[in-house]
């Protein structure tokens, strides 16, 4: 073989044997320094780290750092050390832990980056989900296409409480977590147990975790007891979402302390209510009672209906115990079998509670309106009250149906005229969704011995329309003081972003829906189409579910825009302060305004609305934990048949299906399918058999059984009905 010419003489073969010249070697050791910034590299490192394998190329390494050097690319210490000289980006954010092997940084707002940042595990410096970093990002884009970084410095630790099962051998024992994005289990010297015994439940604390250690270190710090055990699974998704136990002993003492007694003074400074006639719609089951209607007829025809809300901030004074307590918690938390109260007994059931034959003070909406249902005035104030019936919602709807019984006629007018403000409130836009709400029998135990979806009926609907007038009348009642600029707390909701909304489309045609994505009231009127075809079909429960997913989420902010779910223009909580802190803040800040007050500055208000959001967004992911566990409770009692189910999700790795009888969500692993080899059409979202081509598909009606069901992890493993081949490979736990 003859020699090289110079031009081949400058070319050599890098892995894989692609042909690589001087320009691209140059550009790959650039790229390489770019992305290790802060380290240093002698040539040998870089040859070893990029695994050059050919001879001519490895010698032409060292050339072509010095000559990067000499430009100013790079810098080379005296020791012959490279490192690069381009200037990273250094951003701060969250951390999104997907799986063990990698996380994402969700950034920051004010860095105006809208890409999540790709951290390998090795780079998280031990950070883990819901953490705040400070990030490295590296000047180039990583061979996934996606901004990579590293963690520099871990800011803020979002939780170093975790649950989990623990496992005990001869010389040291760890705690498995239950929280699916925690990939690391919990080391536990045995003198640290806390009388833990192998496989109870139990939550440990985070003390320790050096760097270079693989696991950190903990300490046992409650017992929650033997794993499967009803209290002690709801125990431990308290725990698991840092939900509280108990109230502190001393905010028990202040809340008993409060008088119960209403002075003719404050009587005196309200407007008495007390003669007209009021009733309370609720629960059955309920024993706090925010709201009560009142309804009287006027001298000139028209109507008074009145919406009276607890006035909690009468009796939960600023910078009191009660008031921190309540602004930690920002929200009742409703689990399958309890509620986890904002406020103590001693206010929530008992003097805000707006009890029947009881003078109550309140916080009022009062519209006068005639019979289209069209407000010709308003007044906002406090109240007293004297409520003539406490309502559950069967009784109420059962004297409409019936048209007998107490205040059946009053009722009767009020959803008359509900109804009118709903029809006028769609008109404008809204977006009917109707979700479907699981509910549980459960026994004294809290086994599940039954299941059932709530049905939501014209009471339930009268009941929420006047509490909309309600919060949007005090809403635009405040914005129209001051065209906006005064701080007040709105209910936010955004225009949903059209991608994700074509994404929806593109999901519900796998379902047969046809969804026209246009702008503004366009898109409400075909979601509300969608909304009217879906009623009563299999696939109603995931369509609302996505739907309401690709919405964007309403928040708490001082920013006065609107709501498009609702088509207000403003919109705020002001109907539920036993229950919810943002309406204890609006009705401070109403009564502030009322009384001649000057605009607060916002900034302390919209960080209380940023509280109130997290708070709210926690709430909601511990009461969907305690329904899936009690779903793949009711699933392992369940018979063992075959359930109707429909497909509602396929991955490469499954198959998802919401059983049709239970609305209980399981998957077939692919891995399982033993009639054929199947291939993923990500496109079309699709599993294809590779030899009988059978196509598994989104919308899927289909037939499966219960093969597993696991209470740790919340999961229900299912298999295609008649599959028989892993009938018995695995069993329930």
């Amino acid at each position: 073989m003859g020699r090289k010419s110079k031009n081949q003489a400058s070319k050599g073969k890098a892995k894989g044997g692609k042909v690589m010249d001087s320009a691209q070697l140059a550009r790959k050791v650039l790229n390489f320094l770019d992305n290790h910034f802060g380290e240093e590299f002698n040539s040998k490192q870089i040859v070893k780290k990029l695994e050059i394998r050919d001879s001519v190329v490895k010698g032409g390494v060292e050339p072509i750092l010095h000559k990067l050097a000499a430009g100013g690319s790079i810098s080379k210490s005296p020791r012959n050390y490279f490192s690069s000289n381009k200037e990273p980006d250094f951003i701060e954010g969250v951390v999104d832990f997907v799986n063990p092997r990698f996380a994402y940084i969700v950034v920051d707002a004010k860095h105006n980056i809208e890409e999540d940042i790709l951290i390998k595990e090795a780079d998280l410096k031990n950070a883990l989900d819901g953490d705040r970093v400070r990030v490295m990002v590296y000047p180039l884009k990583g061979h996934t296409g996606r901004m990579e970084g590293k963690v520099l410095e871990l800011l803020e630790r979002s939780r170093d409480e975790f649950v989990g099962r623990v496992e005990i051998s001869p010389r040291f024992a760890f705690v498995v977590p239950d929280f699916k994005k925690m990939h690391h289990d919990i080391f536990v010297h045995k003198g640290d147990l806390g009388g833990a015994e192998h496989n109870q439940k139990v939550v440990v604390k985070m003390t320790e975790w050096r760097e270079g250690d693989k696991n950190p270190t903990g300490k046992v710090t409650r017992v929650l007891g033997k794993a499967g055990e009803h209290e002690v699974e709801i125990h431990s998704i308290m725990a698991e979402f840092g939900l509280p136990f108990e109230y502190p002993e001393d905010i028990t003492k202040e809340a008993e302390a409060i008088s119960d007694e209403i002075s003719k003074e404050e009587i005196k400074n309200r407007k008495d209510f007390r003669g007209i006639t009021t009733f309370t719609i609720d629960p059955a089951d309920a024993k706090d009672f925010d709201d009560a209607i009142s309804y009287r007829v006027l001298d000139n025809g028209n109507f008074e209906i009145g919406v009276h809300i607890a006035d909690v901030t009468h009796y939960v004074k600023p910078k009191t115990g009660l008031e921190k307590e309540a602004y930690d918690r920002a929200t009742s938390v409703y689990l399958v079998d309890r509620t986890i109260p904002m406020l103590p007994e001693r206010l929530s059931n008992g003097l805000c509670s707006l009890r029947p034959n009881e003078d109550k003070l309140t916080f009022s909406c009062v519209f006068e309106m005639d019979e289209n249902a069209d407000v010709v005035k308003h007044w906002i104030g406090r109240t007293v009250i004297h409520s003539d019936r406490r309502f559950a919602y069967e009784q109420a709807q059962e004297n409409i149906d019936n048209q007998s019984g107490d205040f059946f006629e009053e009722l009767t007018f009020l959803n008359d005229m509900a109804k009118k403000l709903r029809r006028r409130r769609f008109d404008k836009g809204a977006v009917n969704f109707e979700t479907v709400e699981v509910k549980f029998q459960l026994d004294e135990k809290g086994t599940p011995l039954g299941l059932f979806v709530k049905e939501r009926k014209d009471i339930h609907k009268m009941i929420e329309e006047f509490m909309l007038l309600a919060n949007r009348t005090v809403a635009e009642f405040i914005f129209d003081k001051n065209k906006g600029a005064d701080t007040f707390v709105y209910r936010v909701h955004d225009h949903p972003d059209l991608e994700r909304l074509e994404t929806f489309s593109n999901f519900a045609k796998k379902f047969g829906h046809e969804i026209k994505v246009g702008e503004g009231n366009r898109i409400s009127k075909a979601l509300n189409q969608l909304m009217d075809e879906i009623q009563g079909k299999p696939e109603q429960n995931v369509l609302e579910q996505l739907a309401i997913r690709s919405m964007a989420k309403a928040i708490y902010t001082v920013e006065p825009k609107g709501h498009f779910g609702l088509a207000f223009k403003h919109y705020t909580h002001f109907t539920s302060p036993i229950r919810r802190y943002p309406d204890m803040m609006v009705h401070r800040l109403l009564q502030h305004y009322l009384d001649g007050g000057k605009s607060p500055e916002s900034e302390t208000w919209e960080d209380k609305c940023l509280h109130s959001s997290d708070r709210e967004k926690r709430a909601s992911n511990a009461e969907r934990a305690s329904i899936k566990y009690k779903q793949v409770e009711f699933m392992a009692l369940a018979e063992d048949k075959d359930y109707d189910g429909i497909v509602v999700g396929v991955t490469e790795w499954g198959v998802f299906v919401e059983i049709t009888e239970t609305k209980c969500e399981g998957m077939i692993r692919v891995q399982d399918m033993n009639d054929d080899y199947y291939e993923f059409d990500e496109k079309n979202m699709r599993l294809i058999g590779t030899k009988n081509k059978k196509m598994i598909t989104l919308g899927d009606k289909v037939s499966v059984r219960v093969v597993a069901t696991d209470i740790d992890r919340r999961t229900i493993d299912l298999e295609f009905a008649g599959n028989e081949s892993n009938n018995n490979s695995r069993k329930r736990k």
